[in-house]
């Protein structure tokens, strides 16, 4: 997918992004400070560090941050969420061209973003900003899509309705992985988690996603019709559930500790 579109696809979404898509669960940042030794002295480099919400997890754990967005609506999204912080810096750039000196950072970062990147020229780039023995840690929420009845006609609403959804479904991250590593060795984990909406959230949830029709597509008034429909049927106390798996994947690019 050529990178502009990459970079446009989510900037009439901003808002519901923001409020309904889903944080990651803290085992993650355990699991970097247990196996990564990932310290708060550590400086990181988000990469598609968009409205912020994976970016916050780490200014939390009192690292300074940088980060990287190009795209302007969610950059300044995240600007506002982040303000408090000030260990954060935001930076105009994308993965193939950060902006960021070499051999600058001790972590690079990205969260719901790598399969959206020119991995060979990505590469490239985080590996040269990474100093000697730094990390790279490449994380996504994996919506389990046949868990539940829920679930099941959820992902066949997509698959009828969605612009190109069969395209981005994020099934083709394992690909996107290994292009990244190879030759270098990583570990992956995975830990599950779960967000709950009423039907206002549901909505938003689905409007936050890039391939979901938006206001004035032939698709989206038919779209909303369904989700209402397969909201009345499966919803318990007026709430669904989304389960996701959060997959984890971290190693170096440049070889042994620096």
């Amino acid at each position: 997918m050529p990178a502009s579109n990459a970079t446009s696809r989510f900037s009439d979404r901003v808002a519901n992004y923001v409020r309904y898509r889903p944080g990651y669960p803290p085992q993650v940042i355990e699991t970097l400070k247990k196996e990564c030794e990932l310290m708060p002295a550590h400086l990181i480099a988000d990469i598609a560090s968009g409205t912020g919400i994976w970016t916050k997890m780490l200014l939390e754990n009192g690292n300074p941050v940088y980060g990287v967005e190009p795209n302007v609506d969610m950059r300044q999204a995240g600007e506002r969420l982040l303000a408090g912080f000030p260990t954060f810096t935001s930076i105009d750039g994308n993965a193939e061209a950060t902006t960021l000196p070499d051999a600058s950072v001790d972590f690079v970062t990205a969260a719901q973003a790598a399969h959206w990147f020119d991995r060979e020229r990505a590469r490239r780039e985080l590996s040269r900003i990474l100093k000697p023995g730094g990390w790279l840690v490449l994380l996504w929420n994996e919506r389990e899509v046949d868990t539940t009845p829920f679930l099941r006609d959820y992902e066949q609403l997509l698959l009828t309705y969605g612009t190109d959804y069969e395209e981005v479904r994020h099934e083709r991250t394992t690909d996107a992985v290994n292009e990244f590593f190879d030759p270098a060795p990583y570990v992956e984990h995975v830990y599950p988690m779960r967000q709950e909406f009423d039907y206002a959230g549901l909505e938003g949830r689905l409007l936050s996603s890039s391939y979901a029709p938006g206001p004035g597509h032939p698709k989206h008034e038919p779209m909303l019709r369904e989700l209402l429909r397969i909201f009345e049927k499966h919803a318990e106390g007026g709430r669904v559930a989304f389960d996701y798996k959060t997959r984890v994947y971290f190693g170096r690019l440049g070889g042994g500790r620096g």
